[in-house]
C-alpha cells in the first residue's frame, strides 16, 4: 500500500467510520478532518440556550448542539484561566504541566497537541486569548492578546509583533477566523484553528450594538443568590467574590468613567448607554437587598451582552464553513475554560468545585459522523481534550498525557470501563477572590471536597437530593459509607494522577 493511501485510510479509521465510508469515492472523505476549536472565557453553561438558560438565547452555539452533540458532564480540573488552558494543551494535570495558578509561566517545550498535529502535516493557527506568559509554540500562525487583553481596540501580538487593532475584540477575532477559513484553497493541508475569545471575562464590556440589549430584561434570580452558607465550611464564608460585597461599582458595574481604550465614537455610544443609568443609580440611593438586586441585574446585562457577540461570532464562523465548502470536513467544538457563577451562592467568578464553576459547556458538530441531537452524560474533562484532538487527527497520544480520548463518545458509542469519577485540584491561594485551596472527587451522584492550607475542612454533597449544594452531609451518619467510599476513591485518583502536593494544613 502506498504511503498516501495508508495515511488516508488511517485518518478515516481514526474517526470510527465504517469500512464502506472509508473507501467511498467522495472527495470530502479523502482528507483528514479539519479541527475548529472555539473557546470562550468564563462562559457559564447556564448562559447557553441548549443547556437550559433562563436568562438569554444563544442560537448559534445551540446550532452546534442541535446538529451534533452536547456533553452534560464536562468538567474542569483546575477552575481558573491559565491552568485550564495548560491542561487543555498538554493533557496533564496542573501539578505536572507546571501551571498551578495564573502567575505561572507555561513551559512551551513540553509536548502539546498543537505541536503533534502540526508535525503530522496540519496547518495550525491560534487566535485570541493565550494567557500563559510565554509565546505560543506549535502554531504556524498566532495572534494573541497580551495578558487578559482589552475589549475595545485591543493590542494583538501577531507572530511576535505587537500591533493595535481598531474595533471590538470578539468581532476582530471572528474576522480573522473567517479570513483564515476563506484562505483555504484547493490542495491546502488540513487545519487546526483555535479561536479563543476573551469574552465574557470580567469586567464585561459589551460591543456598541449590545450596550442596551438587556435593558428591559427581567432576569430570574438564582434561588441561592442570598445563600448564608449554613452547613458549609469557612471556605464558603471567607471568599471574596460576592456580588453584594466584592463587585466594584466603578469598573464592574460601570458607574465610573468609560474605559480608556475607547475612541470618540465608542465613547459617545458608551455615554449614551451608561450615562443615564449612572444618574438614575445616584438618585435612587439603593441599600440592602434593593442594592443587591440592582447589582445582580447590571452584572447579567453586561455579561450577557458580551456573550451575545460571542454567539454571533460562532454563527459567522459556521456560515463561513458552509460558504467555503469546509463544513463536512470540519469537527467544530465549542467550550469555555471553566464554568462561572452568575449569582449562584451570591457569587461571580469561578475557582470553587461547586457545579456552576466546575462544569464546562461542551458541544461538538461533525456532519455525517456525529449524529444530530446527541446528548452524552459520561464524565469527561479538559484533561481529555488533547488526547481527543490527537485521536480525531489519527494520532496517538504521548505516554505522559493523563487524559483519554472521548472520540468514541462523540460518535455515540458506549465505552466499557469509562471512568465514573473525576479529580479536581485548585491551587491558587492566597490570591484574588481568596478561594481556599482544595481538591476533590465527583461521581455522577456525589461530590467530596477537601479544603486545605490554612484550613482543614471537608464537604460532601448528594447531588441527586441536593443539586444546589446547600447541605454538607460530611458529618451525617447516614452518609458514613458513602464518605468512606469517596475518600478511598479520592486517594486512588491522587495516586493515579501522581498528585503528591501537601494537602494538610499550613
Amino acid at each position: 500500500m502506498k504511503r498516501r493511501e495508508f495515511a488516508r485510510i488511517a485518518g478515516l479509521t481514526a474517526l470510527g467510520l465504517p469500512l464502506a465510508a472509508r473507501t467511498a469515492p467522495r472527495v470530502r472523505e479523502t482528507r483528514r478532518p479539519n479541527l475548529l476549536f472555539i473557546m470562550a472565557d468564563d462562559h457559564a453553561s447556564q448562559a447557553i440556550g441548549c443547556y437550559g438558560s433562563r436568562v438569554n438565547r444563544t442560537p448559534h452555539i445551540d446550532r452546534i448542539a442541535r446538529e451534533g452533540a452536547r456533553f452534560d458532564r464536562c468538567y474542569c480540573t483546575n477552575g481558573i484561566c491559565a491552568p485550564s488552558r495548560a491542561v487543555i494543551l498538554t493533557g496533564k494535570h496542573s501539578h505536572l504541566n507546571g501551571v498551578r495558578d495564573n502567575a505561572a509561566v507555561f513551559d512551551g517545550g513540553q509536548p502539546t497537541f498543537p505541536k503533534l498535529i502540526k508535525a503530522a502535516g496540519y496547518e495550525t493557527a491560534l487566535l485570541g486569548k493565550w494567557h500563559l506568559k510565554s509565546d505560543p509554540t506549535g502554531f504556524d500562525h498566532w495572534a494573541v492578546l497580551p495578558d487578559q487583553g482589552e475589549y475595545y481596540n485591543p493590542d494583538l501580538v501577531e507572530d511576535g509583533v505587537r500591533r493595535r487593532r481598531a474595533g471590538y475584540v470578539t468581532d476582530l477575532l471572528t474576522d480573522m477566523a473567517v479570513d483564515f477559513l476563506g484562505s483555504r484553497g484547493p490542495g491546502a493541508p488540513p487545519f487546526l484553528l483555535m479561536l479563543h475569545h476573551k469574552a465574557p471575562h470580567r469586567n464585561w464590556q459589551p460591543a456598541e450594538r449590545h450596550l442596551g440589549l438587556y435593558d428591559d430584561a427581567d432576569f430570574p434570580e438564582p434561588p441561592t443568590l442570598r445563600d448564608g452558607y449554613a452547613t458549609r465550611s469557612r471556605a464558603a464564608v471567607e471568599q471574596e467574590m460576592t456580588i453584594r460585597d466584592h463587585m466594584t461599582l466603578d469598573s464592574d458595574l460601570k458607574l465610573g468613567p468609560p474605559p480608556g481604550r475607547l475612541d470618540e465614537g465608542q465613547r459617545a455610544a458608551w455615554e449614551r448607554a451608561y450615562g443615564p443609568k449612572r444618574e438614575a443609580f445616584r438618585k435612587a440611593g439603593l441599600e440592602g437587598d434593593d442594592l443587591l438586586r440592582w447589582k445582580y441585574r447590571r452584572y447579567l446585562q453586561d455579561y450577557l451582552g458580551c456573550v451575545a457577540a460571542v454567539d454571533e461570532g460562532v454563527g459567522r464562523v459556521l456560515d463561513a464553513l458552509d460558504a467555503t465548502g469546509l463544513a463536512e470536513d470540519t469537527l467544530v467544538l465549542y467550550t469555555s475554560d471553566q464554568g462561572f457563577f452568575l449569582g449562584e451562592h451570591g457569587w461571580f467568578d469561578k475557582r470553587f468545585m461547586y457545579e456552576e464553576a466546575l462544569r464546562m459547556p461542551f458541544v461538538a458538530r461533525f456532519p455525517g459522523r456525529i449524529a444530530p441531537g446527541t446528548v452524552n452524560g459520561d464524565i469527561v474533562s479538559n484533561l481529555d481534550f488533547a488526547p481527543t484532538f490527537l485521536d480525531v487527527a489519527g494520532l496517538g497520544k504521548p505516554a505522559e498525557m493523563q487524559g483519554r480520548s472521548f472520540r468514541p463518545l462523540l460518535l455515540g458509542r458506549r465505552v466499557a470501563g469509562w471512568p465514573e469519577s473525576f479529580y479536581y485540584h485548585y491551587h491558587e491561594f492566597p490570591a484574588v477572590h481568596m478561594a481556599k485551596r482544595h481538591y476533590g472527587v465527583r461521581t455522577k451522584r456525589h461530590k467530596l471536597i477537601h479544603f486545605y492550607h490554612d484550613i482543614d475542612a471537608w464537604e460532601l454533597y448528594d447531588l441527586e437530593r441536593d443539586p444546589l449544594e446547600l447541605r454538607n452531609v460530611h458529618g451525617d451518619p447516614a452518609y458514613a459509607a458513602v464518605r468512606r467510599e469517596l475518600e478511598s476513591e479520592l486517594e486512588r485518583l491522587r495516586a493515579f494522577y501522581r498528585d503528591r502536593e501537601p494537602a494538610g494544613t499550613k
